[in-house]
């Protein structure tokens, strides 16, 4: 195999007004053509910005590439130094010869531009073309991408397509020009895991193909393992761990790659708690990383695990307690309007009909793909939504015929914690101000001072440290937002959550901290859970029971190793085969059928 691309001593920093942060620190790998380097870490670890810099579109200021050599290798033997070129030689790179896929497609699709024009731009500006053999050329890489209804979408705009329809569009924009190098920063982190394990299988086809390279980042070994042939893993800006995917997975050297192994959700195993990062190192001020026990991913994957007696007993228990939350036939109807005087065509049925109890003390998963009702019916519960029919009795009071103060009295025992803790947050006021804020509206406790002592020992519980108290949201990282975000709902000691999509955005490792915060909140305040996901492996983690959502309706319900063990429903095997294992047999087995 011949080299392709050769980074040695990449160095990236950041200048803020005190100090200078090295994102990117004394980097160096090669990667062969058609070969996939997986680059893994957590954010702020320095891989997207890696990939920024190989593409020279780090923002400056404040950034800079400070050093280094990118070293792009041509097919007729010319080396050529990418950090060097001008900037009007360096365009012709991008585009051409490298390609990008970022994380976030709506973000990098222009929302006033059709998607083919968008494509066909990309096409004659590098390919000098004309518009016409453009726009075929679009449509011959929409119907690669597997795009369904190609002559249609290629005249839609972004805001018309899914989340999986948005990134194959941007993939077909990445490989408009036959690139030698696809860049893929965290492609798949906000996708469902069927649509996930489909965008990869594309990826994998389309570089086979095409003999491309890529460069493929993500915080998530176990995505890396379905697609990478060597894994470089990043820490604080520097690479810790390199070598191909067998040597990582099989024989991990550094304490932080095993943490990274150990901290993703299993299904094939019942946890107490999730093992993270901190089991397996520690960092000194110095910067210097000791690992903290000689242990193996397997052994304390093996400490952590509860038993199948432990769980039955559980599952006994829960099962006389009784119900603190009884849905019967809940419906949410949206209605289709269409033409200029709004006319009535028809109902989309978000819930239809869907009926389940919930057991003090017991947590139910709600799992299904985006679109499935799983979100609505969770705010319909909480009616911020309000249902078309069926009926809610929580704590033996009818939710749906509350109103004015009674159902403001209610949402004390009724809490919610989103998907996106930033927009759940208001940039304007502090963390502390935020949660005294429903301290005042329900009027607990007495004074200024009681309600500002209950709140530092609210982020305690959380993780978090009292002096926090003044800090803005933009201050804080996704985890620790989420932590906030957690401690706002617990403040009226409410005796019901709805998580809703409350680790999805996270990085595995800090998504593991959150799990087993709630998991240990849980058991301290005797807390009941509905938890909804489109990952099965979190919602069997936290769950004891688990609806499987599918089209508005239920499609199957029981206990979460029954499900895994025994899953009735064709959709719920399709769940279950499309999350990667992250255990060495199945990347094997997986690797075999794909080449196959």
């Amino acid at each position: 195999m011949s080299v392709l691309l050769e980074v040695k001593n990449l160095l990236a920093e950041f200048q803020s007004e005190n100090y200078i942060t090295k994102a990117v620190n004394d980097v160096s790998f090669t990667l062969e053509r058609g070969k996939t380097l997986g680059i893994v870490g957590e954010s702020g670890s320095g891989k997207s910005v890696t990939s920024l810099s190989v593409m020279r579109l780090i923002p400056s200021p404040p950034g800079r590439i400070a050093g280094g050599e990118v070293l792009f290798h041509e097919e007729d033997g010319t080396i050529t130094d990418l950090l060097k070129l001008p900037e009007d030689k360096m365009r012709s790179y991008r585009g051409n010869k490298i390609s990008m896929i970022f994380q976030e497609p709506m973000t990098s699709l222009n929302p006033v531009f059709r998607c083919g024009d968008q494509i066909s731009e990309a096409i004659m500006l590098h390919q000098k073309v004309s518009k016409d053999e453009a726009r075929a050329r679009t449509l011959h890489l929409l119907k690669e991408v597997q795009l369904p209804r190609p002559d249609t979408m290629i005249d839609q705009y972004p805001h018309q397509l899914s989340g999986g329809q948005k990134q194959r569009v941007m993939i077909a924009m990445a490989m408009s020009c036959n690139p030698d190098l696809m860049i893929a920063d965290e492609p798949t982190t906000a996708l469902d895991v069927t649509v996930q394990a489909t965008i990869l299988d594309l990826m994998r086809g389309l570089q086979k193909k095409h003999n491309m390279s890529m460069m493929f980042i993500t915080h998530d070994l176990g995505v890396v393992a379905e697609i990478a042939d060597d894994v470089a893993v990043m820490y604080k800006g520097k690479i810790v761990e390199y070598g191909n995917v067998q040597q990582i997975y099989e024989n991990p050297q550094h304490p932080y790659t095993k943490g990274l192994l150990a901290c993703r959700p299993r299904l094939d195993k019942k946890l107490r708690i999730l093992p993270t990062v901190r089991d397996f190192m520690d960092e000194q001020p110095d910067g210097t990383i000791t690992e903290r026990a000689h242990i193996s991913v397997e052994a304390k994957i093996h400490e952590v695990e509860i038993s199948q007696q432990e769980t039955n007993e559980r599952n006994t228990r829960l099962a006389g307690e009784a119900p603190l939350l009884s849905v019967k036939d809940l419906q949410v109807y949206f209605p289709i309007r269409t033409g200029l005087f709004s006319s009535l065509k028809g109902y989309v049925k978000a819930v239809d009909g869907i009926s389940f109890d919930v057991k003090v003390g017991e947590t139910l998963g709600l799992v299904g793909e985006s679109g499935c009702g799983k979100t609505t019916t969770g705010r319909a519960i909480l009616r911020l939504v309000e249902p078309t029919g069926g009926t809610v009795m929580f704590d033996g009071r009818d939710v749906r015929a509350l109103g004015g103060s009674d159902l403001k009295t209610l949402r004390r025992d009724f809490q919610i914690i989103f998907q996106d803790p930033y927009s759940s947050l208001n940039p304007r006021l502090s963390v502390g101000s935020a949660i005294m804020e429903v301290l005042n509206v329900h009027n607990v406790l007495s004074g200024e001072r009681e309600r500002k002592e209950y709140v530092h020992y609210l982020l305690e519980k959380v993780n978090l440290l009292p002096h926090h108290f003044n800090n803005y949201p933009h201050e804080f990282s996704g985890g620790q937002r989420q932590r906030i975000c957690i401690a706002r709902a617990l403040a009226l000691k409410p005796k019901f959550l709805i998580c809703d999509e409350s680790v999805s955005a996270l990085d595995v490792s800090v998504q593991a901290q959150v799990l087993n915060l709630l998991v240990g909140l849980r058991e301290e305040f005797k807390l009941t859970y509905i938890f909804i996901s489109h990952d099965l492996s979190v919602v069997k983690f936290i769950s004891d029971r688990i609806a499987v959502m599918n089209a508005g309706k239920i499609v199957e319900l029981a206990t979460s190793n029954e499900i895994y063990a025994h899953p009735k429903e064709e959709y719920t095997r399709n769940l279950i085969s499309a999350i990667p294992k992250g255990t060495m047999e199945d990347i094997l087995r997986r690797r075999s059928d794909k080449a196959a």
